[in-house]
């Protein structure tokens, strides 16, 4: 069997379970996974044959992905700012939204040295380690609830920024242990957004599989970890220091009217590559 027929032969095989254009994509994916490959060999090399351990792989990967889990999950992978991270059920998958917060960032403080970073609820380590990668010397701690994720986030720390420092801290609760008052420069968080409401419209692949602690907050208090975060910030961050925050995309305005409330300034609500309310962003007076 070519690669070209490899590919075909599972997205027609995911087509039941998924649209054409998903089925496709997920096929690609999982070919250039197991086949260590990237796209433009994958087309350029499409006659060649595909070696039998690949074909031998593919049936128990196939299956779990009819089951609606996540290639990323069925993979252990997903893709973000250039980096291929480890992903597991403990951590939310990195979705291209998210780099929203890494490319605001990117503009206002590039070329920047010797920062000091916190990123709240780390999960992947997604956006500790890019942050690690855009400012150089930059000191980033990344803190999460979730002992599993942190072991997740550690081992991507390993591989691509091993300069970031790790720290399980429940920030409803705790501020984290190492950073003094009036001393970041940055504060970032993807928190979790998503109003039990909401759950209907979400796809049962996030449902089933994603980290529900990750994902929901309750409809009465659906800004709960953004007056938290308002409240780390004004207390660690220094003047001038940033707050970055992924927000829901209903929310935008209520977030940043939050934001203004604890005394930040320059606060904005940014739109993501859909042209959605994305990222509020504000400055410690």
């Amino acid at each position: 069997m070519t690669i070209r027929e490899f590919t075909t032969t599972l997205a027609s095989a995911l087509q039941p379970t998924y649209p054409h254009r998903e089925a496709e994509a997920i096929a690609t994916l999982v070919v250039e996974s197991l086949l260590q490959i990237d796209a433009l060999q994958r087309m350029m090399d499409a006659q060649e044959q595909v070696p039998a351990a690949a074909l031998e792989a593919l049936p128990p990967l196939q299956a779990r992905l009819l089951r609606h889990e996540p290639v990323q999950y069925v993979l252990q992978e997903a893709y973000f700012e250039e980096m291929t991270l480890e992903v597991t059920p403990a951590t939310l998958i990195p979705r291209p939204e998210t780099e929203e917060l890494v490319r605001v960032i990117r503009m206002e403080r590039e070329g920047q040295a010797g920062l000091q970073v916190l990123d709240v609820g780390t999960g992947s380590g997604c956006l500790a380690l890019a942050l690690a990668r855009l400012l150089p010397k930059s000191q980033v701690l990344a803190v999460d609830i979730s002992e599993e994720a942190l072991a997740v986030a550690r081992r991507n720390a390993a591989r691509y920024a091993p300069t970031v420092a790790f720290e399980r801290v429940d920030i409803l609760q705790a501020m984290p242990a190492t950073i003094p008052p009036a001393s970041l420069d940055i504060l970032v968080s993807n928190p979790p957004y998503v109003r039990e409401s909401e759950r209907t419209q979400m796809r049962e692949n996030v449902l089933a599989w994603e980290p529900a602690t990750a994902l929901f907050v309750p409809d009465e208090d659906p800004l709960l970890f953004y007056r938290r975060l308002c409240e780390v910030g004004r207390e660690l961050l220094r003047p001038g220091g940033g707050l970055y925050l992924e927000i829901n995309e209903a929310l935008g305005q209520e977030t940043a009217a939050l934001v203004q409330e604890y005394g930040f300034t320059d606060v904005r609500v940014l739109a993501d590559m859909f042209d959605k309310p994305r990222v509020v962003r504000g400055t410690r007076e």
